[in-house]
């Protein structure tokens, strides 16, 4: 009976304490407090409701004062257009109003300017030039700066010019140096030079010691070379015109070696070119007696100083032809980079360190300064360069920046106003190739081959495969390539006019979205290979994703 009372017991366990006092249970400790028990959960009920209450306050509070950022919206296209004008080959593109689309500046000359500025109204006699800035999205004119109408040239991207952390704009113009903040066109300074100064614009280390890179600039006198060192912070000159001693300069880069030296390349027209360390052009420009250049740090490269001629004090870098162009080549993020050399009659890369060649090809006559792009995805810049082969006609080649080998050609139909060519990096690590010309074969026999242009793309994807793009009957001053939000927005800037002083006419300066001309595209098939539709190639293209690395 015992076992059975247990184990109905351990079923029922309530059973156990049925007939069990108040007192009994009291006893044994159970809790008989209810109305106490009812006011704490009313308490832990109200607590919670009130801090979710509050936290929902809160968030509504803080989205009103703290609004989330509105990205901007950008038109597919837009186009300017002023009157009786004429234009510059100049084109730039930065953010000037700080909404992470890139914006662009150009320049033109006319007697009055996007906002009903005048000539007059600014001191110029008419018609006067007008350095314009317009946003990415739209169009709209961000600010503008009238100049007097001898604008020589301006070049963008100067890295805190005038100590500012946006870069700025330097123009030379009625010999007057003057450096502008990209974003809002005032003068940072200005300096009087009667040089004939001329691009590019080279940036260095700080020279004078205020914590701001200064600015170099090749000028002439009469036949003789000048190198003007000006401060980037203040724009006063540092020194006095060194003298290197050459004549007939053609052009200039500024090098930096493996061991941090900073060399001037300069390109004269006997074909070659010399190297001349910083530190000894510095040392020419601040020789007046009590001169402090201890906090220069400059200094010169052990290598190329056993190249370097006693006598001149010049490293002979490159006389083995005529050199047309000369341009540096990103070496996978290495220093030093190498350097590209076009000459009469070939293309040549040399080692930037020890001056060997790499590879060179054989060209015909190269008709504009190669580009470089990414065909293959070894990471090695490709170079792109277009050359003449008689009759009208072009090649536009791609080679191998690695080997030099032929990557990819096509012949095309020549017109002696086409831009160059432009290229815009692609998330396969590839590029996409803009170019100009037309396919044999394809042209409009009504309108005269210097005025009719045609516009292809390229993609390695589709090696066999152009897109037409666009054509255009206008004069084309300036093209280029631009990835106007990153990862997002890839398109073109197109600027048409007359370019002559003496012209005047219709200035136009056109935004066009590649995504919008790929799906109104003409597939061109430079061969039956490919075995995709017409509408699987657009579609293809218009899936492209655009980066701004490489």
């Amino acid at each position: 009976m015992t076992d059975n009372k247990e184990q109905d017991t351990e079923i029922h366990p309530l059973k156990s304490e049925e007939g069990v006092s108040p007192a009994s249970l009291t006893k044994k400790g159970v809790c008989l407090g209810s109305s106490g028990l009812s006011h704490l959960s009313s308490w832990r009920t109200a607590a919670f409701f009130l801090s979710v209450f509050l936290c929902l306050i809160s968030i509504f509070a803080f989205s009103f004062i703290i609004p989330c950022p509105v990205r901007p919206v950008s038109q597919r296209t837009w186009i300017n257009t002023y009157g009786d004008s004429s234009t510059y080959t100049f084109l730039a593109v930065t953010d000037a109003n700080n909404d992470k689309v890139m914006d662009v500046i150009f320049a033109f000359r006319g007697s009055k300017g996007c906002l009903n500025v005048s000539c007059s109204d600014a001191g110029f006699s008419s018609p006067c030039s007008f350095l314009v800035a317009v946003t990415g999205t739209n169009g709209s004119v961000l600010w503008e700066r009238p100049l007097s109408q001898e604008l020589l040239w301006v070049q963008c991207g100067i890295e805190k010019l005038g100590g500012l952390e946006a870069p700025g704009c330097l123009l030379f113009h009625s010999q007057n140096l003057t450096a502008i903040d990209s974003r809002s066109g005032v003068t940072l300074w200005q300096n009087n030079n009667t040089l004939g100064l001329k691009q590019p614009a080279l940036k260095v280390p700080d020279l004078d010691g205020d914590e701001v890179g200064d600015v170099v600039l090749i000028g002439a006198a009469g036949d003789e070379t000048k190198v003007v060192i000006v401060s980037g912070r203040t724009g006063q000159q540092i020194g006095i015109d060194a003298d290197p001693g050459l004549s007939d300069v053609l052009g200039h880069v500024i090098h930096v070696t493996s061991s941090g030296s900073y060399y001037i390349l300069f390109k004269k027209a006997d074909s070659a070119v010399y190297g001349y360390a910083l530190k000894n052009i510095v040392a020419m420009a601040i020789k007046t007696p009590g001169s402090n250049t201890s906090n220069i740090k400059l200094q010169q490269d052990p290598k190329w100083e056993e190249m370097t001629n006693s006598t001149s004090g010049s490293v002979p870098v490159y006389n083995s032809g005529s050199v047309q162009h000369l341009l540096k080549m990103g070496n996978q993020g290495k220093t030093p980079e190498n350097l590209l050399l076009v000459t009469g009659h070939w293309v040549e890369l040399i080692d930037g360190q020890s001056l060997r060649s790499l590879w060179r090809v054989n060209i015909t006559k190269v008709i504009s300064e190669p580009v470089f792009g990414n065909f293959n995805k070894d990471g090695v810049p490709d170079v792109v360069i277009e050359d003449e082969i008689g009759n009208g006609t072009k090649k536009v080649v791609i080679l191998d920046g690695s080997s030099g080998a032929v990557l990819w050609e096509v012949d095309m139909v020549s017109s002696s106003t086409s831009p160059k060519t432009s290229t815009v990096n692609t998330t396969d690590y590839r590029s996409a190739f803009l170019f100009w010309g037309e396919i044999p074969g394809e042209a409009n026999a009504t309108v005269s081959l210097n005025q009719q242009h045609f516009l292809y793309l390229l993609h390695p994807s589709y090696p066999k495969i152009l897109l037409e793009l666009n054509n255009s009957t206008e004069s084309i001053a300036a093209f280029k390539a631009v990835l106007f939000e990153k990862s997002r927005h890839a398109g073109y800037m197109l600027l048409t006019g007359p370019t002559e002083q003496s012209e005047t006419g219709s200035v136009s300066l056109a935004k066009r979205k590649l995504k919008e001309d790929v799906a109104h595209s003409r597939v061109v098939r430079l061969s039956q290979e490919e075995g995709f539709s017409d509408q699987e190639i657009r579609d293809s293209f218009f899936r492209l994703r655009y980066s701004s690395s490489t």
